[in-house]
């Protein structure tokens, strides 16, 4: 029998303000949080998941329809300051990619809620036909309130183009 992988459970992130990541994710993206956690320090089974000693962290889990998000604040051990302006191009993780259905409502609202961009979406590479259908996509790249990566996309499906 083999054995496959079903699909993505969550994505992970640790973040220096629990309640900052949770504007982000919930009040800015539109995520349901379904549970929350925390643990103190000497818990010997969760720092053997983790792989760190005297762990310590509170936590939630958001729904962002297709994936989950799982969001820590490590109170133990002590984090050293995030870059926020650390390169896409260093090795490791570069993005997290969310797809929206109106990418210049998206930016605007997000640019409003004092987030950045590193440009503005260009949206001549969408088309619309004599019949109204939209093809193409429009994406753009903009930093969360910690400085991680994230790409907002709006995509109309074509023949090189699918959607979520």
């Amino acid at each position: 029998m083999k054995h496959h992988i079903q699909g993505v459970h969550h994505f992970a992130l640790s973040v220096p303000d629990i309640d900052v990541a949770r504007r982000f994710y919930l009040e800015l993206l539109g995520a349901e949080e379904i549970s929350t956690a925390d643990w103190e320090a000497g818990n010997p089974w969760i720092d053997a998941i983790v792989g760190l000693k005297d762990s310590a962290a509170k936590s939630f889990i958001a729904r962002l329809k297709n994936v989950q998000v799982e969001v820590f604040e490590y109170t133990s051990p002590a984090a050293p300051p995030q870059d926020p302006d650390r390169p896409v191009n260093l090795h490791g993780y570069t993005h997290l990619g969310f797809q929206v259905d109106d990418i210049q409502a998206c930016y605007e609202r997000m640019v409003e809620a004092g987030l950045t961009f590193h440009t503005a979406p260009d949206l001549s590479t969408i088309e619309t036909d004599e019949q109204g259908n939209k093809s193409g996509f429009a994406a753009t790249y903009g930093r969360d309130f910690f400085g991680n990566v994230f790409e907002i996309l709006e995509i109309h499906p074509n023949d090189h183009i699918k959607p979520v």
